[in-house]
């Protein structure tokens, strides 16, 4: 399939001072967009002016949510060059959740040919300070103006970029999470695994509450028996436990996320065991309390890795070490990540994409 490049009458202003930079509230001048329909496939390709999409009232994501998305981020490296972290495992992930949302699989290769060509387009608004980069946001919503319950025949592909400034403007600091004895993500057989918007909007009410009584995030339990730890509203969460790194399996109920995986790697070559297992509520505050989990911390795209400081649970919270201070492993993992991703250390598992 071509590409077109479609032309560029006017551009937006950057924002000069990089330390203002917020996440997902400034986006660049193009985007890319292609459209398909049962029948034809994917076509009409092109990189056009970043603008709204006029869609009919009656378009099928706005009455039965099948709507599917991505985010990975582009940076640029002190030697002027700019990397993408993981990409095609970003697009493989985004046929996994097409599948299972019924909708249309793209072509990685091309997307990924597209992204780079749209990245190359928009390179100077990439941010140059330390910790910034760009955010990439590929979407795929069903468009078909249609009202009953079925796959829709027509979708819009898209990707956006969003400046981003560091998430941590002050360093790590360890977050205070929430711990729902009400509330569920996701149930197996669902849409847990599937990076699509319905997960989310489920997740706000929850999330709201935690923040009105003064915490950062929330983790979710499994919603069989409410006892086992899941996920942590964006992020995949782990445990420094007995020395080993413990995480929750993928059993279709959390998201296989890029930056778990890339963790779990770097933590395998740092010499430590890693156990994918369940762990309960109770085993969380007993190994606090007993210095059996000295560690833990969230792990997602937008954070990369942010350092967890304190779990509550309905009337009981527990304090890892002071509550203030990044663990010893999860700050060595954070730096060996953006090291390899900023392109200070060396890239042994070949993650990173030069363009």
């Amino acid at each position: 399939m071509k590409l077109q490049v479609l032309p560029l009458e006017t551009f937006k202003p950057h924002v000069e001072d990089e330390s203002q930079l917020s996440f997902g509230k400034q986006f660049t001048d193009r985007m890319f967009v292609m459209n398909y329909k049962t029948g034809q496939g994917w076509h009409n390709a092109r990189i056009q002016p970043y603008q709204p999409f006029s869609l009919d009232p009656a378009a099928m994501v706005l009455h039965y949510a099948q709507e599917i998305f991505e985010g990975l981020k582009a940076f640029r490296r002190p030697d002027g060059q700019i990397a993408l972290f993981r990409p095609m495992d970003n697009f493989r992930r985004f046929n996994f959740s097409a599948r299972r949302m019924c909708m249309p699989e793209v072509d990685e290769a091309f997307m990924l040919q597209a992204l780079k060509e749209l990245v190359r387009l928009e390179v100077d608004w990439i941010p140059h300070s330390e910790g910034t980069s760009l955010y990439i946001r590929p979407a795929l919503i069903a468009s078909e103006p249609m009202l009953g319950v079925r796959p829709a025949d027509e979708y819009l592909c898209y990707m956006i970029l969003c400046p981003v400034g560091a998430y941590y403007k002050g360093g790590l600091a360890p977050v205070k999470i929430w711990i729902s004895d009400h509330y569920v993500r996701a149930a197996h057989g669902g849409t847990g695994e599937v990076k699509t918007g319905g997960n989310y909007a489920a997740s706000l009410y929850a999330a709201r509450e935690a923040a009105e009584k003064g915490y950062d995030q929330v983790l979710w339990l499994d919603a069989k028996e409410k006892k086992y730890v899941e996920e942590v509203g964006s992020m995949n969460l782990c445990f420094i436990m007995d020395g080993k790194l413990v995480t929750s399996p993928l059993h279709g109920t959390i998201l296989d996320g890029i930056t778990r995986r890339s963790v779990l790697a770097l933590a395998r070559d740092m010499g430590l065991e890693i156990e994918e297992r369940a762990l309960s509520v109770d085993e969380i505050f007993a190994g606090a309390e007993n210095g059996r989990i000295t560690e833990a911390f969230g792990a997602g795209t937008a954070v990369v890795v942010s350092p967890v400081g304190q779990f509550t649970y309905q009337d009981r919270t527990v304090v890892l070490g002071d509550g203030k201070t990044t663990g010893e492993v999860t700050q060595k993992l954070y730096d060996t990540l953006i090291g390899i991703q900023c392109g200070q250390l060396p890239d042994p598992h070949g993650w990173v994409d030069l363009l």
